[in-house]
């Protein structure tokens, strides 16, 4: 079992998404004989190096084929397999939608689609890689749960967590090398439960994926301003964790959801359709990827660029507050 400390934190955080999730990876098939670890021909840029040489016998590589992957994925899982498929994000959640649509969504199938390199974090490789808008997609699809980790220990929890779940599931990784921790410390993790990790009177911030720290770092910066900010890191954006937000609804004046996804579909409609069933709901600003391709760059560039970063994002707060009157 990987223990969640400030010196693992650390470590992981070098590692970054794509390299913890193959740690996590390993830690199951320690303890999950009916394990299938997939690869559309992406074992080495998915971290799985090291699965597939302490279990041959688990590992699969479909070559760049991700309809075929969903396929016999699914097909495997049909057979009693517990299935993680991985791929690049815009790849396995639009390439093969139909087959995620029909396959797993329609047949429930327990097979748990993974994409690396989800928002921009494949920086120069640009438009073609990036996922801005596979949570959209995914979430859309009848009987898919969706989770998107906050940092790489929460990658561990998540991977540990889905190996026992039963049924289809979208697991989007954001972020790149060097992703900073927000968990330190061991924590109760809990598929479709929000975690509050700061409360506020005045906003609170409901985020996901890279965007739970850089919403920290706002809350941190808008406190000095003498506002009350809360974040809470909404890590499963399907099944929403209606609770929560009903909490966020009661104790905040603004609501903000930040995400490294585009601004149409993902978690900030999904907190804003379940808002619209509620006779007095407060304000709430969207803050994401803007809808629109974005010229290719670094990828912490890409993030100044569309304003996810913390400074930025306590700025369109504080400016959203006031105009809001709060």
């Amino acid at each position: 079992m990987l223990e969640i400390n400030a010196s693992n934190a650390r470590q992981w955080s070098r590692l970054g998404s794509r390299g913890v999730f193959g740690l996590a990876a390993l830690s199951i098939g320690e303890t999950h004989d009916d394990l299938m670890l997939m690869s559309a021909d992406l074992g080495n840029s998915s971290g799985l190096d090291r699965f597939n040489k302490a279990y041959p016998e688990k590992f699969l590589n479909i070559g760049i084929a991700e309809q075929n992957l969903v396929g016999v994925a699914a097909g495997l899982a049909k057979e009693g397999y517990n299935v993680f498929a991985t791929s690049f994000a815009p790849f396995i959640s639009m390439r093969a939608a139909e087959q995620i649509r029909m396959n797993l969504g329609y047949m429930e199938m327990n097979v748990k689609a993974v994409a690396i390199g989800s928002g921009v974090s494949m920086a120069f490789l640009g438009n073609s890689h990036y996922g801005i808008e596979d949570a959209a997609v995914m979430r859309s699809i009848p009987n898919m749960t969706v989770v998107c980790p906050a940092d790489c220990a929460e990658i561990i929890k998540t991977v540990q967590a889905a190996a026992d779940f039963k049924g289809p599931m979208y697991i989007r990784l954001t972020g790149a090398v060097n992703n900073p921790p927000v968990y330190t410390e061991d924590y109760d993790f809990r598929i479709g439960r929000a975690i509050t990790l700061r409360r506020g009177s005045d906003v609170t911030i409901i985020a996901n994926g890279t965007m739970v720290h850089e919403s920290l770092e706002a809350a941190k910066l808008l406190e000095a301003q003498g506002m009350s900010v809360g974040v809470v890191n909404m890590h499963t954006l399907k099944p929403l964790d209606t609770a929560a937000i009903d909490a966020a609804m009661a104790s905040s004046k603004v609501l903000v959801t930040v995400e490294e996804h585009s601004v149409i579909g993902g978690l900030g409609s999904a907190v804003a359709e379940y808002k619209a069933s509620k006779r007095a709901a407060p304000p709430q600003l969207i803050l994401g990827l803007p809808d629109r391709f974005e010229k290719a760059g670094e990828y912490r560039y890409m993030l100044e660029k569309t304003g996810l970063v913390a400074e930025k994002i306590a700025a369109r707060i504080s400016a959203f507050a006031a105009e809001s009157g709060d």
